[in-house]
């Protein structure tokens, strides 16, 4: 069994096994979560190989790989689990790729009729927010959530369990996008940001003066465009001066020590405008070593991430998801999927 933090949160049903389904995007997640014991299994199959000839995710290849993988990982995941069948299943509604969510979606509708078990659609970003809960030692409310996910970069003040107001979010580019992107610039291959952060080790952050995006300006919004295009032009620049083989890694650790700075300095304000003790830090960029040092040492309060394996898209985060969110069962001949759909629309279990 892996270790869960179940005990420590408040469910509205009785102790349930609750299965959870992740088809969003480019990463097939099948987990397992029980209300007392916490995580009992988890399996996850990347797309990366498939899309990296690509360079970013096709849709019509990401649909087709979730419905050869579903199967499989749920199999794998009953067999570990140690149960024929959950009492209720959670899977990702939205927002996503609409033909990958459906996917998980008409999974989730068919093993309801087969089970007759409730089936609660997720809000994926709100699983990514959630994920922290799967820990031994999980934030009370309320907090200040940084979400790093994709395409989404947010600052939340997180009241209760679906009461968000989202303080600030990107204008154009989100940072693990602007991370793909620089990456690719550097000649760096697919997924990048993993990529450029471990070329960035090998670097010197202060070589190259990048801007610190809308720092100075009021509110919590984000943009990296203009981030991207100052590496852009620092790249050509070395070309043009024959030095770009010896700068690279300067250019990746530099483009790195501005993203984190942006994003470190706007959630502790952040934080204090709202009076929140608590951040937490979750998705994809979440796993990032130097924002993870960097705001656990700048920040006054406490600071609480997901595991690495955690904060990229995964089953288990939509599992406890669907726990805390059982009040939310939809009809099982309903299949929602919402290629948008914003957070702040969310409200407490059974109010929505």
């Amino acid at each position: 069994m892996i270790s869960g933090a179940a005990g420590d949160l408040r469910y509205d049903a009785p102790p349930m096994n609750v299965l959870g389904i992740e088809t969003s995007c480019d990463e097939t997640g099948v987990a397992l979560f029980s209300t007392e014991s916490g995580l009992l299994a988890d399996a996850l199959h990347s797309q990366v190989d498939l899309h990296a000839l690509y360079g970013g995710v096709v849709p019509e290849i990401a649909s087709r790989d979730h419905l050869r993988r579903l199967l499989p990982l749920l199999r794998q995941v009953l067999d570990e689990g140690g149960i024929k069948r959950p009492d209720a299943i959670a899977y990702t509604a939205g927002p996503g790729l609409v033909g990958a969510l459906m996917v998980g979606g008409g999974m989730a509708a068919g093993l309801g009729l087969a089970w007759d078990c409730p089936v609660i659609p997720v809000h994926h970003m709100e699983g990514h927010l959630l994920a922290p809960m799967l820990e031994d030692e999980p934030p009370a409310y309320p907090f200040l959530a940084l979400l790093v996910s994709g395409g989404h970069t947010m600052l939340i003040a997180v009241r209760e369990l679906g009461d968000y107001e989202i303080l600030g979010t990107t204008l154009d580019d989100a940072v693990g996008e602007a991370f793909d992107k620089t990456a690719k610039l550097l000649g760096l291959g697919y997924p990048g940001g993993p990529a450029l952060a471990a070329l960035a080790e090998e670097g010197d952050e202060c070589a190259v003066a990048f801007p610190r995006p809308m720092l100075k300006r009021p509110g919590f919004d984000f943009s990296f465009s203009g981030l991207k295009t100052a590496v852009m032009i620092e790249v050509r620049k070395a070309t043009e001066r024959g030095d770009y083989a010896a700068q690279r890694a300067n250019i990746a650790a530099s483009f790195q020590r501005a993203a984190i700075d942006t994003l470190v300095a706007k959630s502790i304000r952040a934080a204090a405008q709202e009076k929140l003790e608590r951040i937490v830090v979750a998705g994809g960029v979440g796993a990032n070593r130097l924002l993870r040092t960097e705001i656990a040492t700048q920040f006054q309060g406490r600071v609480y991430f997901p595991r690495p394996a955690y904060c990229t898209d995964n089953g288990a985060m939509i599992a406890i998801a669907g726990a805390l969110r059982i009040a939310d069962a939809a009809a099982v001949s309903e299949i929602k999927a919402r290629a948008r759909w914003s957070l702040d629309t969310l409200r407490p279990p059974g109010n929505n």
